[in-house]
């Protein structure tokens, strides 16, 4: 039976296949992991230290970057505008105890990050920029009173900057902007200030009123004046009014106006250059009529010194 099959030798090459697969994965993954450290890339708003053995030699741009694998690294800085809040308490040019809060926008310099990471490292924050931001608010607040800090705060934001940009820019690191958030007084100095802002407050509402007292007697007095102009000049349209008048004024005139004005009746008595001359009451009937019907009587002739009576 055992003659009787025929046996089929072992391929030779079957166990050099596998061997040459092992090594084909092996020869790809450290080609890829050649190709992974060769190649680099670098995002927008941020640049690339080049190290040679742990030496800076160069300066990577944004996009993608070929270097020597296992032997170069690459520091990634960004250099995009960055935001830092600080606090800092300092003592104001009057001693008060002040607590500044201002927040801080900055970058590093795009062309200077190789001496940024050399001189100070990845770490500029905390090594350059808060001891700088502390110092910088410290001078700026002792040139100045605690009320002046809040009165004058644009003048107080533009110290901090000049004072932060003469020592960081030096560093590689530019000051965009500083902006202050808050100001903290101790709690008897927020007393004081708010204890003047309300005298101030009712000093302005006093000196308002005053002053619309004041121009309201200037009102009364221009008023007054004015009517007494206006009286003294009705005064003196009425004097020359009696001038003229007297100007024009005749005894003709004069008897032209008792003619105009007289009722009829006669006067009692007249004056005269021998006294009072006694006049007639003659009634107006007796002198309508007829004379020659109409006698004189006793009764009809008064006594000297008395008033005619008719007779009944």
């Amino acid at each position: 039976m055992n003659q009787g099959r025929q046996s089929f030798p072992t391929p030779p090459m079957q166990g050099w296949s596998l061997s040459a697969l092992i090594s084909l994965v092996f020869i790809i993954m450290v080609a890829s992991l050649l190709v992974s450290n060769s190649i680099t890339t670098i995002e927008a708003g941020t640049r690339g230290v080049l190290k040679t053995f742990g030496e800076i030699t160069g300066v990577l741009d944004e996009g993608l970057h070929f270097r020597m694998p296992f032997i170069t690294s690459v520091t990634v800085v960004e250099v995009r505008t960055q935001r830092y809040e600080s606090n800092s308490s300092a003592a104001s040019r009057d001693l008060q105890t002040v607590t500044t809060q201002v927040v801080i926008n900055y970058r590093p310099d795009a062309t200077q990050v190789d001496r940024l990471v050399r001189e100070i490292g990845v770490d500029y924050e905390r090594r350059v920029v808060d001891p700088a931001i502390q110092e910088a608010i410290k001078a700026a607040t002792a040139r100045f009173t605690a009320e002046e800090l809040i009165t004058r705060r644009p003048e107080v934001s533009d110290l901090i900057l000049s004072v932060l940009s003469e020592r960081l820019m030096p560093r590689g690191v530019i000051v965009e902007n500083v902006s202050i958030t808050d100001f903290n007084f101790s709690p008897e100095f927020a007393r004081a200030i708010e204890a003047k802002q309300v005298a101030e407050q009712d000093a302005l509402r006093a000196a308002r009123e005053l002053e619309r007292a004041r121009i309201e007697a200037q009102q009364q007095v221009a008023r007054a004046e004015a009517e007494a102009k206006a009286r003294l000049e009705i005064a003196r349209a009425e004097a020359e009014s009696l001038r003229l008048l007297g100007e024009v004024v005749s005894p003709q005139l004069l008897q032209l106006r008792f003619i105009e004005r007289w009722d009829g009746i006669l006067p009692r008595f007249v004056g005269g250059d021998n006294g009072l001359l006694t006049m007639l009451s003659i009634p107006t009937d007796d002198i309508l009529d007829d004379p020659a019907t109409t006698r004189a009587t006793p009764q009809n002739i008064a006594p000297a010194g008395t008033e005619a009576t008719p007779n009944p």
